[in-house]
């Protein structure tokens, strides 16, 4: 009798060690107290499905109600921003990198759609401004977005068609006269 209970655990303790085999060939992961996490302001979009705020990471884009001016009248170019990136994101999955940075409290990622940087994008567009301050460890990124800048203004692209003030003046509270 003590053989066959002997026998039993045997079979039970290969039987589960199997299972573990095959789930782990069938890419079945838990997820690992190692794997790399961050703080972030969140929301709930419904019971399971979480959103996480962070920052572009060496872009400063205009802000939702900043206004600029151009022809003679300002125009929405913090929506408009926000507008371009909702639809860069709409076009495929992100691909998001964190860094080791946080910005306004959240963190700083990287976000490349369609294998298109979206930071580079908005600069490119005149909606938003590089940050090569904080570039330094990705030189390669510095200079695509100084060139998208420099493209930016040459074309006369978003706000560079007229006058503008850097979104980081504007959330000091310094507004263009249409703004007042």
């Amino acid at each position: 009798m003590a053989k066959i209970a002997v026998l039993c655990h045997r079979y039970r303790m290969l039987r589960t060690v199997c299972l573990i085999l095959l789930l782990s060939a069938c890419g079945v992961q838990g997820a690992s107290v190692s794997e790399p996490g961050f703080t972030a302001s969140a929301r709930a979009l419904d019971g399971d499905t979480i959103a996480a705020d962070f920052r572009l990471l060496g872009v400063d884009a205009f802000e939702q109600r900043q206004l600029c001016q151009g022809a003679g009248s300002c125009w929405e170019c913090g929506k408009a921003a926000q507008d371009l990136a909702a639809r860069v994101l709409r076009e495929a999955d992100a691909q998001i990198r964190l860094s080791n940075r946080s910005s306004y409290g959240r963190p700083v990622a990287t976000v490349t759609v369609g294998g298109r940087d979206l930071g580079e994008t908005l600069i490119d567009a005149g909606l938003a401004l590089p940050q090569p301050q904080f570039l330094k460890a990705d030189p390669a990124r510095a200079k695509r977005y100084a060139e998208a800048f420099a493209a930016a203004q040459r074309n006369r692209a978003g706000a560079f068609s007229g006058r503008w003030i850097e979104p980081a003046r504007w959330r000091l509270d310094d507004r263009l006269t249409c703004e007042r």
